[in-house]
């Protein structure tokens, strides 16, 4: 199991892709001939109008939940269409390669959702059949995520690595006085469009891609709306979002854009700024400051048990406080960690998951842990992993603004890193991809 501190990005990346609000839409009946048509043949795979309907309906119900203005019909049909396709791309190569998820593993996953909607398993099942999402179709959903999720670590982020001389460079780097300087730990909103180039694209091609950039940087100069041209016109992954790249530290903007970034002005628009993938247009959205410095670090250790379809609240609770009685009678509570702990990686260290700052574990498991004196073992609580107790061994101040620092800028860093590479390796695949795209024959 993830450990703490480490698997939140992990399961909020997993479950942004794949997470939809509980309110879903009914697509139009239609014969059966035309569900069951053809919209893309992915190399050996097909696409039919059913799976592009149904995709179509959970992005509906995320803009929905988002207070967002869908795009029009065609468009929103084309941008999720890609998406699919890239989908079926990179499903058909894990298959070839052999990366599989087990049972048990994606019945973890499920339950982790339901906890992370303050839901039973059984609740979060029910609603979700109740609102025309069959249950099956949200395993096989999750699975296939999962799988995509062991597929990038495999062909991408294995492969990264940050070195120290990067991270020096990066601390001694300065960026803009108004965003400030490197070591203030400041964040960047940005959003981008883009205007893709292929590989091996004719000078006529790359004209053409520029006039584009060009025109639509024009059409934002005269009062257009980012987000909307972004989700109509933009080529890029987050298109659907309205090309919106989140909150990044210095080193998680990519490099192309780091040193544009440090020059422009908040609300600023610059572009068309050359790229591997093509042309891009960037919107320094907004800017925040993260101060570092004195803070109080707790040692802490812990012992997990997830609930699953074979494993209810009430059972993982009632294990866990049988475990504490044997502590408070002396039995020691690393080695019952050891032999009973679900995260693996702490229990290999006797439950301990070590010093920890602030922010750096889930909300849920630090309001416990705050509250309790060194030595003291909590009652079993939850959390979105599943049930613990945790005992406070220690805590200390620390001035860990270094410290800090440089494990910001190597996670930041390795970030960016594995974005890029991400983005590179996606278009590789895409295009070396055989592709037919059959929605023009649609009635």
């Amino acid at each position: 199991m993830w450990k703490l501190r480490g698997a939140m990005s992990f399961m909020k990346n997993l479950f942004v892709a794949i997470a939809i609000a509980f309110v879903v839409f009914t697509p139009p009946a239609m014969a059966l001939h035309d569900v069951n048509r053809i919209v893309a043949i992915v190399d050996d795979d097909v696409i039919v109008r059913t799976e592009l309907n149904e995709a179509i309906v959970t992005i509906s119900a995320q803009f929905q939940q988002q207070n967002a203005t869908l795009p029009s019909p065609a468009v929103l049909e084309r941008q999720v269409l890609e998406r699919l396709i890239l989908q079926h791309i990179q499903l058909q190569l894990a298959s070839t390669s052999g990366i599989k998820v087990d049972d048990e593993t994606l019945a973890a996953a499920i339950s982790n959702i339901a906890e992370r909607n303050h839901v039973s398993l059984t609740e979060f099942r029910d609603t979700l059949e109740h609102d025309g999402y069959k249950f099956d179709k949200f395993r096989e959903d999750i699975r296939n995520q999962i799988i995509i999720g062991r597929l990038h670590q495999r062909e991408v982020v294995n492969h990264i690595t940050v070195t120290d001389q990067e991270v020096n460079d990066f601390l001694a780097s300065s960026h803009s006085e108004e965003a400030g300087s490197a070591k203030d730990e400041g964040e960047w909103k940005l959003a981008q469009i883009l205007v893709a180039v292929p590989d091996g694209a004719s000078p006529e091609q790359i004209q053409t891609a520029r006039t584009k950039a060009e025109s639509l940087l024009a059409r934002l100069r005269s009062g257009e709306d980012f987000r909307t041209l972004a989700i109509n016109e933009s080529n890029a992954r987050d298109a659907l979002e309205g090309g919106d790249l989140g909150w990044r530290r210095a080193a998680q903007i990519p490099s192309l854009f780091s040193s544009i970034v440090s020059g422009m002005r908040k609300g600023e628009v610059v572009g068309p700024v050359r790229g591997p993938s093509g042309f891009h247009i960037v919107k320094f959205v907004d800017y925040r400051n993260q101060a570092v410095g004195t803070v109080t670090q707790t040692l802490v250790r812990h012992i997990l048990i997830h609930t699953s379809e074979n494993v209810t609240d009430e059972e993982a609770r009632a294990h866990l406080a049988q475990l504490r009685i044997r502590i408070q009678s002396g039995e020691d509570f690393g080695e019952l960690a050891r032999a009973n702990s679900e995260d693996t990686a702490s229990a290999a260290n006797k439950g301990s998951l070590g010093w920890v700052n602030p922010g750096d574990l889930v909300a849920d498991f630090e309001k416990v842990m705050d509250g309790l004196i060194p030595g003291a073992i909590s009652e079993p609580f939850k959390t979105s992993f599943g049930w613990h107790i945790a005992q406070v061994q220690e805590r200390r101040q620390q001035n860990n603004t270094q410290e800090k620092l440089r494990t910001n800028a190597t996670e930041a860093i390795r970030t960016r890193k594995t974005e890029e590479g991400l983005d590179a390796w996606l278009r590789r695949l895409r295009e070396e991809a055989y592709v037919e795209i059959h929605l023009d024959s649609d009635g």
